[in-house]
């Protein structure tokens, strides 16, 4: 049983935007599902395991090398966060704001990363 890849989901009500922010401002590459519908091809990715009681949902975040030089990129192309850099133990963590109130982690790791 071959396992060929990983999706994720970002539900928003505002789609067209947060795809559009995807495709201009990080600069993913994508295919066109229909309809106007993108999949994106996502950087290298690794699954942690956690202890959670149950009801508790997955979540997705995205890291980077240098958290401050990637805020002010995005930043400058109109990416906005919600707070300030926090140490969260395994890395410095901020909040993205996507269009439509969704949110996504992004965090420069401090532990050794699988990719």
């Amino acid at each position: 049983m071959p396992i060929t890849g990983f999706h994720n989901l970002i539900y928003t009500s505002e789609p067209e935007a947060v795809r559009a922010l995807f495709r201009d401002a990080f600069g993913w590459e994508n295919v066109d599902a229909g309809e106007g519908w993108l999949i994106f091809r996502l950087p290298p990715a690794e699954l942690g395991v956690h202890p959670a009681k149950p009801g508790h949902a997955h979540e997705f975040s995205i890291m980077c090398d240098d958290l401050e030089a990637t805020m002010a990129e995005l930043g400058a192309k109109g990416i906005g966060f919600a707070g300030e850099p926090e140490d969260a133990g395994y890395g410095i963590v901020v909040t993205i704001v996507l269009p439509g109130g969704a949110e996504l982690p992004l965090y420069e790791p401090r532990h050794e990363t699988a990719i």
